[in-house]
Parts: C-alpha cells; structure tokens; sequence
C-alpha cells in the first residue's frame, strides 16, 4: 500500500473519563472504474465494466484480477496494457483504468450487461450457481499433486500475515489477502477496504507473475470467507483456503463440491476444518479436549 492509501484525520477521543483531541490514520475508499478496451486495431471498442469502491494502490493488478475472476477473459495472456486514463473532473485522481487486451481476443460479456457495481462489504451480486463456475474455471476439478500439510504450521499463518500489514496497522479497518508457499512463506500479500479487491488485487499480481494455477498456495482471509471469495479462490486454482472468520453456508458448500480445503476460524492456536480434511495433518491429541 502507498501514503495514497491511508487519510489522516482530526477526532476527539474519549477513553473513561478522559478526552483527548488527536488524530486518527483512515483506510481510503473511493470509486474505481474499470473500463474495457478491445477489438481490432481499426475498430477498437471502450466499454465500462465495473465501478468498485477500493482503497487506491496497485489497481492495475485488482482490474486484471477483476476480469479474470469474473471471466470476463480467461487468462492474463488477453491482456495487452493497462493504464489509468486521468479525467480533469476527477479531481486529478487516478480512478478509472483501462484495461487493453489484445487484437484478436474477445471479452465474454454477458455478465456486464448488468452494469457491474461493486461496495467494498458485499461484492458483486447475482452470482450463477456453483454448476456455472464449473463450467468456466480451466482449474476446477483440474488434478493437482497430492500434498499435505501441518496444523502447527497453520497455526503460525495470522501472526505473518499481520505483522506484514501495513495499512492494517496504521489504520484498523482493512481486509488482507495472503499467498503463503506449502512451508508457510509467505509470497504475496494485498490489502483493500473491500475483502474481494484484496483477493482480485492478489490474484491480479499472481496473473502478473505467471503463477496460475494456484493448486500448491494457501491463500489466508483476514477475515471471513464468503461464497464470492471461494468463488474467486477456485478460479486461480487454490485448493487451500483458510480464514481468521467465519465460512458461510454456501461457501463450506463450494468449497465441499470443488474439494478444497477449507479452515476457519484460524486463531489463537485454534481453527475448524470445514471441507477436505485430507490435507491437513491434524496434532496426535486431535480428539482431546
């Protein structure tokens, strides 16, 4: 995250019986459009896809992210270039990006036609029905290595994730996506206002690097796992998914049909295994209390 990242403000702060005026560091949130560019050199076509509230910071990375996890194209090789187009209106604020794919390659956008828009708690609705995910995630059901591993090392995840969050630190109120490696280094990491741009930011830097398919990561929530972030986790191919909050009901049931692992509750030396077990080698004493 950049200095572009975090607003300080003027507050009273009250504490018992004591009251202070102080000043108060603020995740930002503010609008970004992602707009569409494609076609051939001659007809090139400009449509706007998505505005999403976001915290400003590698935007280049949560549109390409965005798109993909939305399948509006099917890999990062679609893409040709992506800019942030400056409008004097705005404020000399970067807030709309566009993304250029290549000639030749056609966007599926039929989901756009419902005029995307995206708030920073709830993502994107109307989501199809986990047979429709199916149907279009190259990495889904896709057999991978056999792998395990240990609770202990699970354990230790949270700790790293927020000792490296910088603008969680400073302000509090900031949602983290991790990418730890199967000995629980950790590869990347990405913050945002809204849970699901700090995955589409993750992702979009994983698009970056080549990395697709995600099958031998853990991606670690900093905070609950919903359906949508399931939902963009087996995109990428992730079949380790754990959280420091609570799954819903129709994540676990994603998560069960697509089997991937997934933890929640991942803290203080604790966590619930809710799908694909398997993976996970449990402590000796797993059934003592």
């Amino acid at each position: 995250m950049t200095t572009k990242s975090i607003k300080r403000f003027n507050i009273t702060k009250v504490s018992g019986g004591a009251v202070a005026d102080t000043s108060d560091a603020l995740a930002i949130e503010e609008p970004l459009e992602i707009r569409l560019e494609y076609g051939q050199a001659n007809e090139r076509q400009i449509k706007n896809v998505s505005v999403t509230m976001r915290t400003p910071g590698n935007d280049a990375e949560l549109a390409a992210g965005f798109l993909f996890t939305e399948r509006i194209i099917s890999s990062g090789d679609a893409i040709s270039n992506i800019e942030h187009s400056f409008i004097s209106c705005a404020e000399n604020k970067e807030n709309v990006v566009v993304v250029k794919l290549k000639e030749g390659v056609v966007p599926n956008l039929h989901n756009s036609e419902r005029n995307f828009y995206t708030s920073s708690s709830c993502g994107v609705c109307g989501k199809g029905s986990i047979d429709a995910i199916r149907t279009v995630s190259s990495f889904v059901n896709k057999k991978g290595i056999p792998y395990t591993i240990e609770a202990e090392m699970l354990f230790r995840l949270p700790d790293v994730l927020r000792y490296y969050q910088d603008a969680f630190t400073s302000t509090g109120g900031i949602h983290a996506s991790g990418l730890f490696n199967l000995q629980g280094e950790l590869m990347l990491l990405r913050e945002d206002v809204g849970r699901h741009n700090a995955l589409d930011k993750l992702i979009g830097a994983a698009i970056n690097q080549n990395w697709l398919p995600l099958n031998n990561h853990i991606l670690l929530l900093s905070g609950r796992a919903s359906f949508e972030l399931v939902q963009k986790a087996a995109m990428a191919g992730i079949t380790i998914i754990a959280a420091v909050g609570a799954p819903s009901s129709l994540a676990v049931e994603l998560a069960e049909e697509f089997n991937i692992t997934l933890a929640g509750f991942l803290r203080n030396q604790r966590f619930n295994i809710y799908t694909a077990a398997h993976r996970i080698l449990l402590p000796a004493n797993e059934n003592t209390y």
